[in-house]
């Protein structure tokens, strides 16, 4: 089991390049936190709880095949539960078979082997570019439609 918060990021990569998202689920604890501080549309701003993370994530590979993560970037701060990571994630969407690249940058916080606060900065508008579904998401962030 992984242990530190090293240790858990590269767990996570190899868990989501495997498609085994209940194992990448597993990682939180069982009071963890996600947050998507630039999240928009109909996509969560935050989860609360392992099982709201599982939620979330049970049909990611339904629709992003995740096929390689160069190699990435780690930057210690200075808590030692907490670390800043930097990665971009190739693969190909799966409803439109088009080929992404996806820039992240997250921000992850572990005690006892465990993810406590996952912060997981992306681009709503790559994201949505990716997955053929850009103009769902720019009509949902027009004014008529927030009300």
């Amino acid at each position: 089991m992984p242990r530190t918060p090293d240790e858990i990021l590269r767990r996570l990569l190899e868990l989501l390049l495997a498609k085994d998202m209940d194992a990448v689920a597993d990682l939180w604890a069982q009071e963890g936190t996600a947050e998507f501080p630039f999240a928009a549309g109909a996509a969560p701003r935050r989860l609360a709880g392992r099982e709201a993370v599982r939620g979330y994530l049970a049909g990611y590979p339904e629709l992003m095949d995740v096929r390689e993560i160069p190699p990435v970037t780690v930057h210690h701060t200075k808590r030692p539960d907490t670390i800043v990571v930097e990665f971009t994630a190739h693969g190909r969407t799966v409803r439109t078979e088009e080929p992404y690249q996806l820039d992240y940058i997250t921000v992850i916080t572990a005690r006892d082997g465990l993810i406590t606060h996952y912060r997981d900065y992306w681009s709503p508008l790559a994201a949505a570019a990716a997955a053929g579904e850009l103009p769902d998401l720019l009509d949902s962030l027009r004014p008529e439609a927030t009300q």
